[in-house]
């Protein structure tokens, strides 16, 4: 079975490109929602993030999330320390996830794939691109934020152009292009040549 990850920046429309390979019946791994879920049940991360950001960090066993991510967003350093925390253990999640899955192909949707090394345990990498301007305002719009909230995570994350250089495949979704065709395309194409993109 091939292991595709799917990752573009904030505001991209990952979970929208995710959401049609699921109707195609391609399962997909979510790796934030899955991190979420870890920080509140797995008690090794948990001593770590207690150790690192205090025991704010949780209300009765469970994951403070508006603590934790203020403190992150504000500051890269902390950004990538409770990155280097949770990375290790959502990468080993997703491989047991995948060896678990049926089919010709299954889809990790993550924005830190290459920021987490996570690119070396998956066969294909699609990208997702929009402009700036775009992400901005759909961030704006799904989070209820304003402009230098979004702009303070988006410098957090990964060069947009580098990451899609990163990809083995890209789609557009700056709304010039239809991205059902696309999604479309591209899954029959990864069908047609299962074998021959198996490469690691």
């Amino acid at each position: 079975m091939l292991k595709i990850g799917l990752t573009g920046g904030i505001g991209s429309g990952k979970s929208t490109v995710a959401s049609i390979f699921e109707v195609l019946g391609i399962p997909v791994y979510y790796a934030d929602d899955a991190a979420k879920k870890l920080m509140n049940i797995d008690q090794n991360l948990q001593k770590q993030i207690i150790e690192h950001f205090g025991t704010e960090s949780y209300i009765d066993g469970k994951l403070n999330r508006p603590f934790l991510s203020e403190a992150v967003f504000s500051d890269p350093v902390k950004t990538k320390l409770i990155n280097s925390i949770i990375h290790p253990a959502t990468i080993a999640d997703a491989e047991k996830w995948f060896r678990e899955q049926q089919g010709p192909y299954a889809v990790k949707e993550a924005a830190l794939i290459f920021e987490a090394n996570a690119e070396k345990n998956l066969d294909l990498i699609i990208g997702v691109s929009a402009t700036y301007e775009l992400r901005l305002q759909r961030v704006m719009l799904r989070d209820g934020i304003n402009k230098e909230a979004v702009e303070k995570r988006m410098q957090n994350q990964m060069d947009e152009i580098k990451k899609m250089e990163g990809c083995d495949f890209v789609l557009n979704n700056n709304e010039k292009e239809l991205l059902i065709p696309q999604v479309l395309a591209l899954h029959k194409k990864i069908l047609q040549n299962i074998e021959r993109l198996h490469v690691k």
